[in-house]
């Protein structure tokens, strides 16, 4: 099994170019799985993990609803904001600047092959992220991603996550809101919930601006705990010729 995960923070980026990007890493693992499956072959498959951020976006779930959109095209422009359907689980969410948006797409043979416990571990990467900061991140039942005082009329998600898995590769991630403009969420119904809010770190710490350099820092300390994984540093360049 190759525990070994190349790493490419790409920065700010548009959601479609990194979408397309994604399928392009995700389809190489793939093609390695079903080359090695007719030939009777063992050759190692890929893992990546990619760190980026969007330009104001709106995403939608295969299994969402285009009425928690609660934008026009018109009105979409005019918020400077893009909107896709695409091929993840979940609902609607937002993505922009001040999130820490992330994208694992790793063959789960490598590490296991339980889509839950990944959900759950991908929970306790930004949970245990959070407690660096005093703050207790939760999960909710039957909601994935990450919380905070759950149970209670304050309850709020800091943390939005959805993948989509074929035969044990994942793409798409988390995002999560570190600086974000939590304005950009009162255009929609996050994730089709209509009665919990949204939070950010920096406001939930009471500050201007949370350092997100030491945000993903610690996320790939604790991504590499949890899925025991060696993270190695990898160029676009050479990815995108994979």
């Amino acid at each position: 099994m190759n525990k070994q995960v190349q790493f490419l923070d790409l920065g700010m980026k548009d959601y479609k170019e990194v979408w397309d990007f994604q399928e392009t890493l995700f389809s190489g693992i793939l093609d390695v799985k079903v080359k090695n499956r007719r030939e009777e072959k063992n050759d190692a498959t890929p893992n990546y993990l990619l760190f980026t951020q969007h330009p104001h976006v709106y995403t939608l779930g295969k299994s969402g609803d285009m009425q928690n959109l609660l934008l026009n095209e018109k009105q979409l422009a005019d918020k400077g904001a893009t909107f896709y359907k695409i091929n993840r689980g979940g609902d609607i969410t937002y993505h922009g600047p001040g999130q820490v948006v992330g994208y694992p797409i790793l063959d789960l043979e490598n590490f296991f092959t339980d889509i839950h416990k990944y959900l759950r571990f991908l929970e306790d990467v930004i949970i245990k992220v959070m407690a660096d900061y005093g703050l207790e991140g939760v999960r909710s039942e039957g909601e994935t991603g990450v919380w905070l005082d759950v149970g209670t009329p304050f309850a709020r998600k800091i943390c939005a996550m959805g993948v989509r898995a074929s035969r044990w590769v994942t793409m798409h991630g988390f995002a999560f809101n570190v600086n974000a403009d939590l304005g950009y969420f009162d255009n929609i119904i996050p994730c089709g919930i209509k009665d919990k809010a949204v939070t950010s770190l920096n406001v939930e710490l009471r500050v201007d601006k949370v350092d997100e350099e030491e945000i993903k820092q610690k996320i790939l300390k604790y991504f590499t705990e949890l899925f025991a994984a060696k993270i190695v540093n990898a160029e676009e360049e050479v990815l995108l010729r994979v």
